[in-house]
């Protein structure tokens, strides 16, 4: 049997529909559906993209559209083709039942365009307006994965430590036990503020392979993170395989920001963004009270005294091409108008290669991204944060 391996990005937002009425209303409005699949087919080099807003009416009736004309076809193992980039049909919504402590968004996807469909379908009687993104679903975490789960789908909860609206961060106290059934969970995404170091540290997420997706609001964000993935071909059914480590598949690496960068890593003041410690009562900088605890202090908080025994794929420390010190807009067309792909230009291109496009500080840049040796300051109440050069 041969195995492929391919980039996977299952966390990208559409902007707006085909009738220009927006779908998810902090995305970009160039963020549509045959916008996604030009971007990562041609310029970011990503075989496999999750839509995550697929529940939307208008979105789903594009996609017939392209399906019926041709341009797009749907395949026998789920995912619909798209020039050469597999579209995966996801949502992305919010659950806040009697169980959760706060709200809590979660990943859903299917196979199929019908199966979607009738997921809509259920979804508006549970559900104030089917058309826009990231809505509150009005049932408990466990319906909702039942159903998922009974209808051939993946149930994923997403950027499980961000502060805000996520499982770890306000959802629950202690333990995912306390809104989901940790049999019907397919998978865990991470989010841009932690790795896979800093997941480990929590014994109930052992049986679960991460993700790391860009949760992408523009086109430029798509494979902010993403991850490589062994399988047979680019299909729903194998991405499940892999999620399940079933018959050689896998997830073999995983790409993603460096948790300093994130945006949420460290606890703050969230008046003036002032580094705060555990012990402070009140921020020395501006003598504010109330804070923004950050990933990294609400993962000691979960921490016990077990240790996950699963071994996990390389975790290497990547950033878009473009947040690069020295790439430019000009700079980032010029890479891309002269190797094939934002990924190869990450993982293949030689140095000697890439001097006669960029200088070589910027080559030096790529060089470290591909080791996964950058360095950064640390982000936290919002504020991402940045890589260090020689000046900082």
């Amino acid at each position: 049997m041969t195995f492929g391996r391919f980039f996977v990005d299952l966390h990208i937002h559409i902007g707006q529909d085909w009738n220009g009425r927006p779908v998810k209303i902090t995305g970009s409005k160039s963020l549509t559906v045959t916008n996604i699949v030009k971007e990562a087919s041609r310029r970011k080099g990503l075989d496999m993209v999750g839509t995550i807003d697929a529940q939307a009416p208008a979105v789903q009736a594009e996609l017939n559209y392209l399906i019926d004309q041709g341009s797009a076809v749907e395949l026998v193992d789920g995912g619909i083709k798209y020039e050469e980039t597999v579209l995966i049909l996801g949502s992305e919504i919010e659950v806040y039942d009697n169980s959760c402590k706060g709200p809590i968004h979660v990943l859903c996807y299917f196979p199929f365009l019908d199966q979607m469909e009738r997921f809509t379908h259920w979804l508006s009687s549970k559900m104030k307006n089917v058309h826009l993104s990231t809505q509150r679903f009005y049932g408990t975490g466990r319906e909702l994965q039942q159903y998922v789960q009974s209808h051939g789908g993946l149930f994923i909860p997403a950027h499980v430590f961000t502060p805000f609206k996520s499982m770890y961060g306000k959802g629950v106290v202690q333990s995912l036990t306390e809104v989901f059934d940790p049999n019907l969970i397919d998978a865990v995404e991470l989010g841009l503020s932690a790795d896979c170091n800093m997941a480990n540290q929590i014994k109930e997420l052992e049986p679960y392979t991460y993700l790391t997706n860009s949760d992408a609001h523009s086109l430029l964000n798509l494979a902010r993170e993403y991850q490589k993935v062994k399988m047979k071909d680019k299909t729903f059914k194998e991405l499940k395989k892999a999620l399940q480590e079933r018959d050689g598949r896998s997830v073999i690496a995983n790409y993603g920001l460096n948790p300093k960068m994130g945006k949420y890593h460290q606890t703050v003041c969230a008046n003036c963004l002032h580094p705060l410690d555990e012990s402070d009562e009140k921020c020395p900088s501006c003598g504010g009270l109330k804070i923004v605890k950050g990933v990294a202090e609400r993962v000691q908080e979960l921490t016990n005294k077990e240790e996950q025994h699963r071994s996990r794929p390389a975790y290497i420390y990547q950033i878009p091409l473009p947040a690069l010190p020295g790439v430019g807009k000009k700079t980032y067309e010029r890479l891309l108008e002269s190797f094939s792909s934002e990924m190869d230009i990450i993982h293949h291109v030689s140095y000697s290669d890439l001097t006669k496009v960029v200088s070589g500080k910027v080559a030096d840049f790529i060089l470290s991204m591909r080791r996964g040796t950058l360095k950064f300051s640390a982000g936290g109440g919002g504020k991402y944060g940045k890589v260090l050069t020689d000046s900082n």
